[in-house]
């Protein structure tokens, strides 16, 4: 079984076992729309534009985490209410795992797609626009959900996943940011090494 197979073994088997018997139908819908539009995506363009390994695995931990809250909802995932409740606090704060990965996987998507075709060199600007890039999908996902809570009103309130924090909004696209400037900081010199033996 090769790589490929082993990604998509695991991607289809954290799907069906999060379809099953979920918190809200709903909700799974769209929590893991993303990983549903993202897996035909790379598998068209696996042969003409194929990305580094580091990066299929990244995406790959993305969807399971996509997938994970689209089961229980963000705000009800059991390890993180044991773990506000060994903090004494009321908050899952699952959710801002999610929005740390939405920052982290995409700044390093946009590094390579932007250093592949030449967009820009790799750099101090080049890590700006990375970072620019997450943020700016951050703030495009707070207006989907925006966009989903006006047309479908109390249903929607899972998919929120605010648990009455008013910053909620401001803390997502916080750690969205955070999530980039960290995979920028960790993450360069193994990717450059492996855009590097792509064009071996």
């Amino acid at each position: 079984m090769n790589k490929q197979h082993i990604w998509l073994t695991i991607f289809l088997l954290v799907l069906i076992w999060s379809g099953i018997n979920p918190k809200d139908q709903f909700t799974w819908f769209l929590e893991v729309a993303p990983a549903l539009i993202a897996l035909p995506v790379m598998f068209f363009t696996r042969k003409r534009f194929p990305l580094t390994p580091m990066l299929y695995v990244l995406i790959l931990i993305h969807c399971v985490i996509l997938m994970v809250g689209g089961h229980y909802t963000y705000a009800e995932v059991p390890l993180f209410d044991w773990i506000a409740d060994a903090l004494g606090s009321d908050r899952n704060n699952y959710d801002k795992v999610g929005h740390f990965a939405q920052g982290f996987i995409p700044a390093l998507i946009a590094r390579e797609v932007f250093i592949r075709n030449q967009v820009v060199k790799p750099g101090v600007w080049c890590s700006f626009i990375c970072v620019c890039f997450a943020l700016a999908l951050s703030a495009f996902y707070e207006l989907i959900e925006w966009w989903v809570a006006l047309l479908t009103g109390e249903d929607a309130e899972a998919f929120l996943g605010t648990q009455g924090y008013i910053w909620d909004t401001q803390s997502d696209m916080g750690m969205a940011l955070l999530g980039a400037i960290v995979a920028l900081l960790v993450l360069v010199k193994t990717h450059n090494k492996q855009l590097a033996a792509l064009n071996d």
